[in-house]
Parts: C-alpha cells; sequence; structure tokens
C-alpha cells in the first residue's frame, strides 16, 4: 500500500492525492491542476509558491530558494516532496480541462 498526502491548492480550493515519493508538481498533474513550471528540475523557480502549511523535503540537495525564502514557507513543486499533508497558495494553478 503507497502513503499518500493530502495537497490542497489555493485559491482553486482543489484537494489531491500525492503518493509517496511523487513530486508535488506531478501529483497536481496527475489530478488534473496546472502548476506553473518550466525546467522541473529546481533551477528556474516558476513553479515557486507559498507552504501556507505542511512540510517537504527536496529530491536534489539544494533547491533554487534562498535560506530566507525557505524560512518564509516557499517552495519549488517540481522538486518537493510532500512529507505531510500540504496547503499551497498558487495563484496561477488552473484545472485542465
Amino acid at each position: 500500500m503507497t502513503n499518500t498526502r493530502r495537497l490542497t491548492i489555493q485559491p482553486l480550493d482543489v484537494s489531491i492525492d500525492a503518493e509517496e515519493g511523487r513530486s508535488v508538481l506531478i501529483a497536481a498533474e496527475l489530478a488534473g491542476v496546472r502548476l506553473p513550471s518550466s525546467c522541473r528540475n529546481g533551477s528556474c523557480r516558476t513553479c515557486l509558491c507559498l507552504m501556507v502549511s505542511g512540510s517537504v523535503s527536496y529530491r536534489i540537495d539544494w533547491p533554487g530558494l534562498s535560506l530566507d525564502e525557505k524560512r518564509d514557507g516557499y517552495i519549488l513543486p517540481c522538486v518537493a516532496l510532500a512529507q505531510s499533508d500540504l496547503t499551497l497558495l498558487v495563484p496561477a494553478a488552473r484545472l485542465i480541462v
């Protein structure tokens, strides 16, 4: 059985499940939610968003975030792995139709 985390995307007010080991970005896309993205490797910062609650780990050692951004709750969903249920503020998020 795979562990899942509940991801809530605001302001869409959509909740989705993310399988353990799957990036937040990919989990959102598989559930029909498009988050801004470009490089998908943690360097371009196109997917930068605010984590309102929860915790993540990263699949790379130091993603393209400053220490202040990390402290303020910003994450890069393309390389972020949910370690708990998350609430994200992603104003540019859209439903895939």
